[in-house]
Formats: C-alpha cells, structure tokens, sequence
C-alpha cells in the first residue's frame, strides 16, 4: 500500500507535465496533501454523483453535489449542488428515482463548467466519498472527454472503511450492511432523502466524522490510514 500511495504523487507530477492549460493543469500543480498529515488538519471534499447508470463508459452524469470538511467539521456554506446538462435520453426509472426530468437535463450546467468547478474545489484536498470508486470513475471518465487524460485523486471512501472495520473484528458483512443510509443507522445518524447529490455528499461527510468518532484514537491518526487504496 505504501507504494501506492508514494505512487500518487509520482503520478500527479508526470500528469502534469503532460497536461494541457486550463482547469486540469491548475488542479495537478497543487500538490496532494501530505499522507503522513493528521487527518484532522486534512481539507476534504465530500463529493456525490446522481448518474444514469454505474458505467463511466456509457452511462452520464445527472448531477453532483458537494461540501467540504475542515477540522473535523463540515462547512455548510461550501454546500453546492448543480444539474448537469444533457440531452441524451433519461429512462422513467431515472427520473423517479433522482427526480431530474429531461427539461432539467437539458437547461442544466454545461459539463466543462461542472468539471472545472469539482477541479478547483478538490484542489489540496482529499476526495471523500462513499464508494469512490464510482465518483472517481466518472470524473476520470469526464476529463479524459474534456482533456483527452485522466488525473489521479486522494480519496477516501467511507464503504471501504467500513469493510476494514469488520475485517478487524473478524466479523461478516451481511447484505446491504455496507450502503450509505444503513451504515449512518448503526451510528445514529438521521435518514435523508436519497438519490439527491448534495444530501448524499453531506450524508457522507456525517458518516466519515462518525466514523472517526467512534474510532477511539489515542492520537491524531495519519491521512494514510484512510486512503482509498486497491
């Protein structure tokens, strides 16, 4: 793992040097936090997908939402949430499910714009997502249509942290057990509304502060215990 994550880094600096001018180029010039950092001193973005489907490859972004933690709290007035603009055809269970109509799609926000504005905010933070790996699929899948290449993100994904937890204590994972809004019961977290971008990203930004929470460390734990690694 601890190449891994040395790895990051290495990557994020040979990006750069091929990456073209403009959004991109600005996120991959800010260095990644420090792995060995406190969590607690580590700015993070939690960051939430509305999507047509779980396939970067063919399926499309409906919407995003995000907010970002620092010092162990969440900065309500860094809340954002935005539809994004599409023409392709939304299926009836899309629409019931994340209540976004062909109308909305298609007055939404241009995708570059969406893009640009994730890169700016992730610029020094870590991503903090529940299931990262589908946001980071789809933002990779964005830039490689907008720029023609994928960057590499610091990520922690409250599911995989969760899945170590039992690990730890040797215990089963039953089905289900491992979705959002059934880990924020275990920890006495209200229920929201699901499927809204915005509320699943601050769902998860709850989530990941109960989960340290209830962690118990004697000392300010390091970044690198919570990265996203394979």
């Amino acid at each position: 793992m601890l190449n891994w994550l040395f790895n990051l880094e290495t990557k994020r600096k040979r990006l750069l040097d091929k990456a073209p001018a403009g959004p991109l180029r600005n996120y991959l010039e800010s260095p990644f936090p420090d792995k060995n950092s406190s969590i607690y001193g580590t700015a993070l973005l939690a960051l939430d997908f509305e999507t047509s489907g779980l396939d970067a490859n063919k399926d499309h972004l409906l919407s995003v939402g995000y907010i970002e933690l620092r010092q162990n709290r969440i900065i309500l007035d860094t809340a954002h949430h935005q539809i994004i603009h599409s023409t392709r055809d939304i299926s009836g269970e899309n629409i019931s499910i994340h209540r976004i109509t062909h109308d909305q799609a298609a007055q939404g926000l241009a995708l570059a714009k969406v893009v640009e504005s994730i890169l700016q905010q992730l610029q020094g933070k870590v991503l903090l997502a529940h299931h990262a790996a589908v946001e980071i699929g789809f933002l990779q899948q964005a830039c490689k249509t907008l720029y023609g290449m994928a960057p590499v993100f610091p990520a922690i994904d409250t599911m995989q942290l969760a899945r170590r937890r039992l690990e730890r204590q040797q215990q089963p994972c039953k089905a289900n057990q491992l979705r959002l809004f059934n880990l924020r019961k275990q920890y006495g977290l209200p229920a929201y509304q699901a499927h809204n971008a915005l509320m699943d990203a601050i769902a998860t930004a709850e989530l990941f502060l109960a989960q340290l929470a209830h962690s118990n460390y004697r000392k300010p734990p390091p970044l690198k215990n919570f990265l996203l690694h394979p």
